[in-house]
């Protein structure tokens, strides 16, 4: 599909897949090299999508952390850090996260149709709120965030939301990170649920390079035929 971003999913998870442990403190994956890489693959985005859940649960800035790449991006008209795009079906989300207070680049928020009117008045002028259907449908945003002039877009995440963009195609390029040790526990939100995914044994998807950065592993994936080749 031409008439949608570029859509490049990001995850980090344990050896078994988890994006988390079932405690109430955020498990950290990852390591500060690996973060810097993340902050420039957020700087080269125009925009980066999350779950209302990613946000109530972890409260992400989803800024580009480097002063060096703002400059870069503001040297070329654009904002310090890309446009900030959530979903949600229930419009619970709080004025006061920080994906709403931190930056100044625009917010979207994509609600189903019944909760539209309480969102706009629950948000106010923090955000821009768009009926995105009922429930909320990913290739309808995804044109719509095209007609807002996204051409590409940085879905990080949670598991329900790679869950829908994955099963549902809408996905060119994976970069998946694996920490070193495992959760094993069940109760911990992974990173996919079921479904059926356009990539099974009879449709590999194609590796495009494997890096240790540290301590942890870095796999990327080419999801579709509009993914370089390296």
């Amino acid at each position: 599909m031409s008439d949608r971003p570029y859509v490049l999913l990001s995850c980090a998870t344990s050896v078994d897949g988890y994006l988390d442990d079932a405690s109430d403190q955020r498990l950290m994956l990852s390591n500060s090299e690996d973060l810097d890489r993340i902050d420039a693959v957020r700087a080269s985005c125009d925009a980066i999508l999350v779950g209302a859940r990613t946000i109530r649960l972890d409260d992400p800035r989803l800024l580009v952390r480097s002063a060096r790449r703002r400059e870069a991006r503001v040297a070329l008209g654009l904002p310090a850090s890309p446009m900030k795009v959530t979903l949600t079906g229930r419009g619970d989300l709080d004025p006061a996260a920080r994906f709403f207070t931190a930056g100044d680049s625009d917010k979207l928020v994509y609600c189903s149709t019944g909760v539209v009117e309480k969102t706009r008045e629950h948000l106010g002028d923090l955000a821009t709120v768009v009926d995105g259907g009922d429930p909320v449908d990913c290739g309808w945003t995804l044109a719509d965030l095209a007609g807002r002039g996204v051409r590409r877009l940085m879905v990080e995440g949670g598991g329900i939301i790679h869950t829908q963009f994955l099963t549902a195609g809408l996905a060119d390029e994976l970069h998946l990170v694996i920490a070193p040790f495992f959760v094993g526990d069940r109760r911990a939100p992974r990173f996919v649920g079921d479904g059926r995914f356009p990539w099974h044994p009879g449709n590999r998807a194609r590796v495009l390079e494997v890096r240790q950065i540290d301590d942890v592993v870095l796999m990327r994936y080419a999801l579709s035929d509009r993914c370089a080749a390296s």
